[in-house]
């Protein structure tokens, strides 16, 4: 007999099973005829560093639903890779070699892009490890890098298709610029953050004699200034209109210019215009012809034409420019000024709108098809709310600038020759001008943004261009579980590639899950310092507790999910538990037990048809909602049925029948509550599920490899809800008969009398027969079924939810010290009445605490009033003991 310890070790039994599974190739899935595919493309980490809580919660459910659609009969294929994440793994790697003292200028591009590559593959196997030991039932051999051989040659197949037919277009424009990453940014790449600022006022000399007060945010701009705006429905400023203007510092005269985009309410309601440094004033440039000129370099600093300020940062130059205006009397005022900034996504500095030569995707052409997609249903957002933010953000896009000035990265396959001038795209590298024959060509030096390859992502990782078994089986893929925060870096744009180069949809379900924020409701992040390392989750309390705790707190509603460390503790419980059960089952199946794969041929008690109904019912619940992606409330389903119902009545029902003539038929009964048990519950927990089931095949004779490549449970006709509804007032009564004895501070072992009046004749029948188990598990001196009701003094009692009374006799209780000890305890409880009802009665306190904290404190009451309310009864009770 294969040893079953008494404690459950689960480093032990992951690493166990982990390198099984990868030996034995258990998921590496291929195309399978006659077989229906299902298949999820996992959103590839950055190769920036370890994965964090959203990971953990990303790739659980992601392994959740591929463990229970392969066990479902479907050719399941999971693919994994990473990210090579441009921006942000330049960053990293930049930060790495500084502390060499070198910057990646001192290395050049060739040797530093070198480094990174020799980062990655370090980083790159720490993250496939991290993924195994999330318990990631991935295809490890399909795994792939967005930017390996095949995607690159993924991205080189798009970009050229797109140019082609004109959707990818080179124009000097105004974008969003990092002066710290000094790379251009997409719009969905820049966090605006709510800051506390100042709007100056500034008097601008009107030619001809008077002033006209501008409102800005940022001073340090308007040395490029070039008009000064208003509305042309705003009869403040009509006497102006036509006339010009004298820029403070300058010197140069401006226009001053009507347009549409000028909102009346900010400020004076007149506004300077810089159309080289914010992206309004750009467009008002560009319909009135004006000047544009550059004051702010690439690097934030100001250039040639910010005269007496160059060199200066430009947030030095504000203030160096304020304190001039001030002092030539131009300043009006000064006033404090809350508004939305933009930030780089990546490295947190605030961005500065700049004009340069952008490669961008023609986006609303695109967006169409995607947009109708989702519309008609052919991909479906869950929840479903996600779908109108989708399609309200695709049917207001912009152009997408994809060109970014780093050097990791696909780069740009865009040749020039410096003979003819001529431009070429191609897919491969060329050697020689195609139009003159020279070989005096150079690349683009730009790389493409990452998510252009990461849009690609479905496509690419079945293999595409290349027509492979892996696309024409498994494209479209099944599902795709991500977080809200990249809709649109990310999901939009996959469908919208997807549509375009294989005309149909990457995947058919996305399901949006929530952000892990810690348990303050932050949104955890290294500069906060509240990250959690999941593997040190897994050290503490076991890979099976994380993923059961994650996956219990993915509601279906999706709301950002607060970080509860007690929640994992209470999942390493129940995995105690399960291991402790299973164990209680395995020492009792004696070396005379015989198994029965057909249970309706043995003699069933009620007992059994009970849990075999629940087992049929739990089943159909769980398969339900995981094909509904509701996680939470299928772990609630599996926790209640096992722990609440399996252990705490099955288990306790059967201890005496192990002993008997009927071991046999118990025995049966437990290995196919359990074998069905943990089938369920292996997508969630697939360790111990596979530790547990692995040692009771001794009993089965299974041959199946894992307990994942088994068949998952379907009903087999046990569900009888007369029974149910028999064994819930059983259930109740005993319930209550052991609430009562502990209330009075009762041991288990001390038995006293307990009077029973059922609600029903059907009832009273029904618990007769039950009797003799109800003292058992009562350990009861006596049960007696009874109409009789009994008056309260000198019993005490408890009323189930079907109407039955349950009454305990307080004969031989010593009354005297019962008395005191309840008076006490009503002295404890008032004295906390009277805290809680000073603390709500405090208008202040009300006003400024946390919704839940005060939610709380009324919980608090309500517990202590119910519990008043049953000490005043108990003590009514002992006046007739």
């Amino acid at each position: 007999m294969n040893k079953f310890s008494p404690h459950y070790n689960s480093k032990e039994v992951e690493s166990k099973w982990i390198e099984k599974w990868e030996r034995g190739g258990l998921f590496n899935i291929n195309p399978q005829k006659g077989k229906v595919p299902y298949c999820i493309v996992i959103p590839p980490p950055n190769i920036t560093g370890s994965l964090h809580m959203g990971h953990a919660l990303d790739e659980t459910l992601q392994d959740i639903l591929i463990r229970f659609k392969r066990m479902q009969g479907y050719c399941a294929l999971w693919v994994p890779g990473c990210d090579h994440a441009g921006i942000a793994t330049q960053n990293v790697v930049e930060r790495e070699i500084a502390k060499e003292g070198l910057k990646k200028e001192d290395l050049g591009r060739d040797k530093f892009i070198k480094r990174i590559w020799e980062w990655k593959e370090v980083n790159e196997e720490r993250i496939k490890e991290q993924l195994k030991s999330l318990g990631c039932s991935c295809n490890w051999g399909k795994w792939a890098f967005t930017f390996d051989e095949k995607r690159k040659k993924a991205v080189r197949e798009a970009f050229v298709r797109l140019y082609k037919e004109g959707y990818i277009y080179k124009e000097n424009y105004i974008i969003n610029w990092c002066p710290r990453c000094g790379t251009a940014l997409s719009d969905v790449e820049v966090e605006y953050k709510e800051r506390k600022d100042f709007l100056y006022y500034i008097n601008y000399p009107l030619i001809g004699g008077g002033e006209i007060t501008v409102a800005t945010t940022r001073p340090e701009t308007m040395l490029g200034d070039t008009a000064v705006a208003v509305h042309p429905e705003d009869t403040r400023y009509k006497r102006v209109l036509g006339k010009k203007a004298i820029l403070p510092l300058v010197g140069r005269e401006i226009p001053i210019v009507s347009d549409e985009k000028v909102d009346p309410k900010f400020g004076t309601g007149a506004v300077k215009v810089t159309p080289a440094h914010d992206m309004a004033d750009f467009e008002i440039g560009r319909k009135h012809n004006l000047e544009t000129i550059i004051v702010i370099d690439k690097k934030g600093f100001m250039n040639e034409n910010a005269g007496n300020f160059k060199g200066l940062g430009r947030f030095e130059a504000r203030e160096k420019i304020v304190n001039v205006l001030r002092k030539k009397g131009y300043l009006l005022k000064v006033v404090d000024y809350t508004h939305s900034v933009g930030h780089c996504y990546r490295c947190g500095e605030v961005i500065e709108p700049y004009i340069s030569p952008q490669w961008f995707v023609k986006m609303k052409s695109l967006a169409q098809p995607a947009i109708k997609a989702v519309k008609k249903g052919r991909v479906r957002f869950i929840p479903s709310r996600w779908e109108k933010v989708y399609i309200n953000w695709m049917e207001n896009i912009k152009d997408w600038c994809i060109s970014r000035q780093i050097w990791w990265g696909h780069r740009i396959p865009v040749w020039h020759c410096k003979n003819c001038g001529k431009e070429m795209v191609e897919s491969k590298d060329p050697v020689k001008c195609k139009y003159c024959g020279s070989k005096e060509i150079y690349q683009e030096e730009d790389v493409l943004d990452t998510w252009f390859s990461s849009g690609l992502w479905p496509l690419s990782a079945l293999g595409w261009p290349d027509e492979t078994k892996e696309l024409k089986f498994f494209y479209p893929t099944s599902t795709l579980i991500t977080g809200y925060e990249i809709i649109f870096f990310w999901v939009a744009r996959m469908i919208m590639f997807g549509l375009k180069f294989r005309g149909e949809v990457p995947f058919r379900d996305v399901y949006i899950h929530p952000i892990v924020r810690d348990k303050e409701g932050k949104k955890m992040s290294k500069s906060l310092g509240n990250v959690i390392d999941p593997l040190n989750l897994i050290k503490k309390y076991g890979c099976d507790a994380l993923r059961m705790g994650l996956a219990s707190i993915t509601t279906g509603a999706g709301q950002d999910i607060f970080f509860n460390e007690k929640k994992f503790q209470g999942m390493r419980n129940f995995v105690n538990k399960i291991w402790n059960a299973s164990r209680f089952v395995f020492m009792n199946l004696k070396e005379d037990f015989k198994f029965e794969s057909e249970l309706k041929k043995l003699s069933l008690k009620k007992d059994d048809f009970y849990i075999l109904s629940l087992l049929d019912r739990t089943i159909e619940k769980v398969t339900s909602l995981l094909e509904k992606y509701e996680f939470s409330e299928a772990t609630s389903v599996l926790y209640d049925f096992f722990w609440h119902q399996y252990c705490d009545w099955y288990i306790e029902l059967s201890k005496e029948r192990f002993k008997g003539e009927d071991r046999n038929v118990v025995g049966n009964v437990h290995l196919k509550v359990l074998k069905d048990f943990l089938k369920l519950l292996h997508p969630f927990m697939p360790f111990i599920t596979e530790e547990i089931n692995e040692k009771l095949k001794e009993f089965t004779w299974e041959e199946v490899p894992s307990i994942s490549l088994s068949q998952w449970p379907i009903s087999g006709g046990w569900k009888d809800k007369n029974i149910e509804g028999e064994y819930l007032w059983k259930i109740e009564v005993i319930t209550s008969a052991r609430s009562l004895k502990s209330e009075w501070g009762l041991g288990n072992d001390s038995e006293r009398e307990f009077y029973i009046k059922p609600s029903s004749p059907e009832q009273k029948e029904f618990l007769k027969k039950e009797k003799e188990s109800i003292e058992k598990l009562v350990k009861a001196k006596e049960v007696f079924i009874t109409d009789d009701i009994f008056p309260i003094r000198g019993f005490t009692r408890k009323i189930t939810s079907s109407g039955t009374m349950v009454y305990m006799a307080l004969e031989g209780m010593d009354i005297n010290r019962e008395k005191i000890k309840l008076e006490k305890e009503l002295n404890s409880l008032d004295e906390g009445l009277e805290r809680i009802d000073k603390k709500l009665s405090n208008k202040d306190f009300l006003k400024k605490a946390p919704k839940n904290v005060v939610e709380k404190y009324y919980r608090e009451k309500g517990g202590i009033v119910k519990r008043r309310e049953r000490i005043m009864e108990n003590l009514e009770n002992l006046k007739g003991g």
